[in-house]
């Protein structure tokens, strides 16, 4: 008996311990299966684009034009399928020249889709624009910029480069353009500015440049005079410079419609950081050559002379600021473009800038 109980007494020992085994491994199959098995689809992650390095900016009539290399890859080196959203940041500059961090705001948001219109050769040229009450405010006032772009509301990218412009007094945008199509071309002439941004008055404007763009079709009710919600076919491009104020397109094509903006100045003469010191802004039409590798500027005390050379590394945009400019002087200034194998175009039409004598 005492036997036979031990050996009935072990059995249920094994078995209990087989069972526990057994029990126990379907739990942890039913585990990893659990694990392996699929679950609700997980969206992937928005690519975050590159951060934008070349920004550079130039005050161009009551806006500031923005130029800089729209990405096209994310941050892991992906191409992003579609432009992104740019989004532009302002913000004030200290008085020793550096910008307030804290100042930044964002003052614009442009689709992707818009953005598109204002690329040309891969690089994009957006304006601005500045108000006649932010001019009449804190005229001569330098300000600073930086962009970023975005795919996607959840992530944007890392803020560009910043870039300073100092805003200053341009004569008054063009008004009404009276178009007239004759047997010989597009005629277009313009009403002169006769005041600046801020109300003063000016002498006669020295030129005029004249853009057009191709537009995809007729707006219905007629010609659109909200050029950022026109669908372009052909960015605007300069097409012509003039010393008055009308010019005659004969370069056109029956069948397509067309838009075109003129602008007026290409140098301002303005305060310098000193007490008596001055600065002359130079600005012209861009170049729309292929092969187009930069500018060289060259400045002369008398007229008729191509003078000295100011920018010994190409300008990569078409402005330039003069800083080593006198008062009481006279310069004449003119631009070449230069191609990528170093060829240097003829000169520009000349500008003639004269700095009154400094009130002592």
């Amino acid at each position: 008996m005492g036997i036979r109980t031990g050996a009935e007494s072990e059995a249920p020992r094994h078995s209990s311990l087989f069972l526990a085994a057994l029990l126990v491994v379907p739990c942890v199959c039913l585990g990893v299966a659990g694990c392996g098995a699929p679950g609700e689809p997980v969206p992937p992650s928005p690519p975050i684009p590159a951060a934008v390095n070349d920004l550079s900016a130039r005050q161009v009539g009551n806006s500031v034009l923005l130029t800089f290399t729209p990405p096209n890859k994310s941050t892991l080196g992906e191409r992003l399928e579609e432009m992104p959203t740019l989004e532009v940041l302002r913000g004030s500059v200290a008085e020793d020249g550096t910008p307030e961090a804290k100042s930044f705001r964002v003052v614009d948001t442009v689709p992707g889709t818009v953005l598109s219109s204002f690329v040309h050769e891969g690089k994009a040229q957006f304006p601005v624009p500045i108000s006649a009450e932010e001019m009449r405010m804190s005229p001569v006032e330098s300000v600073a910029y930086r962009i970023r772009t975005r795919v996607s509301e959840r992530k944007a990218s890392v803020e560009s480069n910043t870039v300073t412009v100092n805003l200053h007094p341009v004569p008054e945008a063009i008004g009404e353009i009276d178009l007239k199509v004759t047997e010989s071309g597009i005629q277009l002439k313009w009403t002169a500015p006769n005041s600046n941004s801020i109300g003063e008055p000016i002498s006669g404007v020295k030129e005029y440049h004249v853009y057009r763009g191709e537009l995809e079709a007729e707006p219905a009710g007629g010609a659109t005079k909200d050029l950022s919600q026109a669908k372009w076919r052909l960015p605007l491009l300069p097409l012509a410079t003039t010393v008055v104020p009308e010019y005659e397109d004969r370069g056109f094509d029956y069948g397509k419609t067309y838009a075109y903006v003129v602008r007026s100045g290409v140098a301002a003469v303005l305060p310098g950081s000193g007490a008596g010191s001055y600065v002359v802004d130079l600005s012209w039409a861009i170049n729309v050559e292929t092969d187009l590798a930069g500018y060289r500027v060259y400045r002369s005390e008398s007229e008729g002379a191509s003078g000295k050379l100011l920018t010994p590394d190409l300008l990569l945009t078409p402005a330039y600021r003069d800083t080593s400019v006198e008062g009481g002087h006279s310069y004449w200034y003119t631009v070449r473009a230069v191609d990528r194998a170093g060829n240097e175009s003829g000169p520009s039409q000349t500008v003639a800038v004269e700095i009154a004598q400094p009130f002592r």
